[in-house]
């Protein structure tokens, strides 16, 4: 932001220009949903994408809300702009764009230590195009940051580059575009043991013994639907044991195994329903009208976006499974 304030005068003014010109928009020409109006946030209505913008604009307010204190303990670091302090020289939106833009030339490095994982190349996604599953990638070489094409390209063609194991949330979020093919996107579903249980405690041991948590996060992937299902089923059939009797057989089992009755696996289904048809209800269209409008050539471009993310995360699919 200082260094734009500086305008010509900048070493960084053509990168600025260019980045300003992006506006974090990736690929599609799309911007991160950061910069959306409420009224295009609307378009991710019922997916969990929306609640993150949500959560990333506030964690972004927060640094913005930090960012005198680390002027004031770490003036060095800006001796060489003759302006006033943050708040007071830009405004909570100006700084939003400068996050979304440095956001924008994030990339996953390959084959480097973890320590090296990420770098900042400023013109690479807005004029790279990127993509889940090709060969081509972006690496650390000594200081710099290099393409590895994965076969010879002729003189205008375009490259396309791996993005590394994102879901689609992230990549639009912090590029703008959504991959379909995307082997990494995944649907999350949060499950967890009832706190107020008198079974609890052994009921977290059992399952900590099992590799889970009171709290379990499971990740839903597309085309594996049924193996999520049968991650999420011993999980949730611990939690309806209701038995002491039972309790002690299932403490004294090596494997995650509980009684099972045709009454008890009713009420598992049945919750598991309940839950993906509540998920499904905040969607403000379904899976057939999101296909319909993407056949339409005229489709505005955030809308299109929205709709490739809504409908790979649509839980619908899941339901019927379990139905």
């Amino acid at each position: 932001m200082y260094e734009k304030k500086q305008g010509k005068k900048s070493f960084w003014y053509p990168f600025i220009r260019e980045l300003d010109r992006q506006r974090g928009r990736g690929q599609l020409a799309v911007e991160s949903p950061l910069l959306w109006s409420e009224t295009e946030l609307a378009y991710l209505n019922g997916s969990p994408t929306r609640v993150e913008v949500l959560e990333r604009d506030e964690g972004i307010k927060r640094e913005y809300n930090e960012l005198d204190t680390v002027w004031f303990m770490a003036g060095s670091l800006f001796q060489q702009y003759p302006f006033d302090i943050p708040t007071e020289a830009f405004p909570f939106e100006i700084f939003k764009q400068a996050f979304v833009a440095v956001q924008s030339c994030v990339v996953h490095l390959q084959k480097v230590s973890l320590a090296r994982r990420f770098a900042l190349v400023p013109l690479g996604p807005p004029l790279l195009a990127y993509k889940s599953n090709c060969k081509a990638m972006l690496t650390a070489v000594n200081d710099a940051v290099q393409l590895v094409v994965d076969r010879p390209y002729k003189a205008g063609e375009p490259i396309v580059v791996w993005c590394g194991p994102q879901p689609n949330s992230r990549l639009l979020l912090n590029y703008g575009f959504v991959d379909e093919d995307n082997p990494y996107d995944r649907m999350v579903v949060e499950a967890s043991l009832n706190t107020e249980d008198p079974q609890y405690q052994e009921k977290r041991m059992v399952a900590q013994r099992n590799g889970r948590l009171a709290v379990q996060v499971f990740h839903v992937y597309v085309g594996r639907e049924k193996e999520a299902i049968s991650e999420m089923l011993p999980y949730m059939r611990l939690g309806y044991v209701s038995d002491p009797a039972e309790m002690h057989s299932v403490i004294s089992s090596q494997g995650p195994v509980c009684p099972v009755s045709p009454c008890m696996e009713r009420a598992v289904l049945d919750q598991l329903v309940g839950y993906f048809e509540a998920r499904l209800a905040g969607y403000s269209t379904t899976l057939s009208e999101d296909e319909d409008m993407l056949r339409d050539g005229h489709l505005n471009p955030k809308k299109r976006v929205a709709v490739q993310l809504v409908r790979t995360n649509h839980p619908h699919h899941m339901s019927n499974m379990i139905m």
